[in-house]
């Protein structure tokens, strides 16, 4: 089945392009700016990535407590094929030293919160960057980050180096090993954004729509409990849903027929044909067709500089209250403090 990149994981390649060209340049390295080439370059995209390079840079200044000159890769490609078959990925930053190897991902995902906590990917990459440096350095634990800007994550995770080759040899190798031959039970999960045939998986249809029938209750049934169970899972049961309806458009605009289904055209609204004649036209008639609006807090930040903006505006910049997001309680975010729940009896 031939490889189909999504939007979103056309904006994710433009993103890590964008963050390991900001770091490269922050440790004085030779590098191309690509944000001319980057299809989906947008000021979001620049402010996360430079949110990743500061928080390398920060990583960076802490191993040279390790050692004066901690070995930096960037973008680097890790073979973990010891213990999975044709195993390999790219890790985002290496950093490395006596008595230190951490490994950080970027993910500039909007989806689905990824935790660094026994997270499988990160392991095996780990595993790579212990295959390039184990013998050249020494070091007793690794050190796993997830750096996920727009769901404000960092996630991080240490854990012993006999523990992670002890897992690798006696869970990742046996199953690594069934799954390449075709054998083994076959589990859905977050895993299942990754794999090509995610949208016609009977497995995951099974289990999603397992959760699917307990939705179907009236939820003013359910107590909270029962809420606290459904929550974790629905982000995976959202993500199969729009996974199918995604692939139902794709094969009726591909001239297959879908069962009680038809293709019709969305709602559309007006727009000017040709704008410059739009413009010519209207101040010809002595009309100013442009509105005048403040640039953004990015955009005039990029025109003053950060300097000269914060002397100029840093007292009249403001961060309002965030509307109230329901996240798992292990999120780094601070719990919000509503009045209401001070008076609540029990």
């Amino acid at each position: 089945m031939p490889d189909v990149n999504s939007e979103f994981a056309l904006e994710g390649t433009d993103a890590h392009e964008l963050c390991a060209y900001l770091v490269e340049k922050a440790l004085g390295r030779n590098a191309r700016d690509p944000t001319e080439d980057l299809a989906f370059y947008n000021h979001e995209m620049q402010d996360c990535a430079e949110e990743y390079r500061n928080y390398v840079m920060e990583q960076v200044e802490k191993a040279r407590g390790y050692s004066r000159d901690p070995t930096v890769l960037i973008e680097q490609r890790l073979d973990f094929s010891k213990w999975v078959p044709e195993g390999f990925g790219t890790g985002d930053c290496l950093i490395v030293a006596d008595g230190l190897l951490q490994v950080i991902d970027y993910k500039h995902g909007l989806g689905v919160l990824v935790d660094a906590d026994h997270n499988p990917q990160m392991m095996c990459y780990t595993l790579g960057a212990l295959e390039m440096f184990d013998g050249l350095y020494d070091f007793d634990k690794v050190t796993m980050t997830i750096f996920q800007p727009r769901k404000h994550n960092i996630s991080t995770f240490e854990i012993e180096k006999t523990e992670l080759l002890e897992w690798a040899e006696n869970e990742l190798a046996p199953k690594a090993e069934l799954a390449f031959k075709g054998e083994g039970d076959m589990q859905s999960g977050k895993h299942c954004q990754f794999c090509k045939l995610k949208t016609v998986c009977r497995k995951r249809a099974e289990d999603n729509l397992a959760l699917a029938k307990m939705e179907f209750a009236n939820p003013a049934t359910l107590d909270n409990e029962d809420i606290a169970e459904i929550l974790p899972k629905l982000d995976l049961l959202i993500s199969w849903a729009n996974d199918i309806k995604a692939y139902a458009l794709n094969q009726a605009t591909d001239g297959y027929s879908i069962p009680g289904y038809k293709l019709v055209e969305g709602r559309s609204v007006r727009k000017f044909s040709d704008e410059s004649a739009v413009s010519h036209a209207v101040i010809e008639a002595g009309y100013d067709p442009y509105e005048k609006k403040l640039l953004t807090i990015t955009a005039m930040t990029k025109l003053l500089g950060k300097k000269t903006f914060n002397d100029l505006l840093g007292g009249l910049v403001i961060k309002p209250t965030g509307k109230p997001t329901l996240v798992p309680i292990d999120d780094s975010r601070q719990e919000m403090n509503l009045a209401k729940n001070e008076f609540k009896e029990d």
